[in-house]
């Protein structure tokens, strides 16, 4: 049971900091314009990992 809760709140997890990544896309833009990186996909590939983890032991 407990397995089953982490693996939904890992996938919810992931699917928020996707919606996150797309909602700051605009702002990364400008951001990388001006000479500055906005680092989303790092969260959103460590998300990606855990999850991916989760369900391979399922």
């Amino acid at each position: 049971m407990e397995s089953r809760l982490y693996r939904a709140t890992l996938f919810a997890l992931y699917q928020l900091t996707v919606l996150v990544g797309l909602v700051m896309l605009p702002i990364a833009l400008v951001a990388r314009q001006m000479g500055v990186a906005v680092p989303v996909h790092r969260a959103i590939d460590r998300v990606e990992a855990a999850y991916e983890r989760t369900t391979e032991q399922a």
